[in-house]
């Protein structure tokens, strides 16, 4: 199974695809993680277009079975909140048209999983994140581990 984990962002959105089962050793490989850089002073309109488009390319190459995403959280800024949602929208659209499965989970519960505990810090997760895969160093970066974790959480979650 292939698992296309994004961690969406409407500046850096991370991604990760980790290919597990099927012979795989341990808990999986990682195939490619990255990141989908927006140009920041952009209109909102044309950095989701730009999102969109690189998230329907990541499908394209990978073809996975299931995108695994990170669910919004709610930021005490309101507007944070509310563009990362169109983010997040248009990353599942994409899947939809691709009719990828999609998979949705908390960031408490990304963090448990792969971090150990809920309340993880990011180097936590990402340190997990190189254990678990047998990697000689973090993803990097940061967004780019955080989306490798969102497909970890996929893999690992009973």
């Amino acid at each position: 199974m292939k698992i296309l984990g994004i961690d969406p962002g409407t500046a850096v959105t991370g991604f990760g695809v980790v290919e597990a089962g099927n012979g795989v050793p341990g808990v999986g490989r990682l195939v490619e993680c990255g990141v989908i850089r927006l140009r920041a002073r952009s209109p909102l309109p044309d950095r989701l277009a730009d999102l969109h488009e690189g998230v329907v390319a990541l499908i394209q190459r990978h073809r996975p079975d299931v995108l695994a995403i990170e669910n919004a959280f709610y930021h005490r800024n309101v507007r944070t909140t509310l563009v990362l949602g169109h983010a997040r929208g248009v990353i599942l659209l994409a899947a939809r048209q691709a009719a990828v499965r999609v998979a949705e989970y908390p960031p408490a519960t990304v963090k448990k999983v792969v971090g150990g505990a809920g309340a993880a810090r990011k180097a936590q997760v990402a340190t997990m994140v190189a254990r678990l895969l047998r990697l000689r160093q973090a993803p990097r970066p940061a967004d780019a581990a955080d989306g490798v974790a969102v497909a970890l959480t996929h893999v690992l979650r009973p």
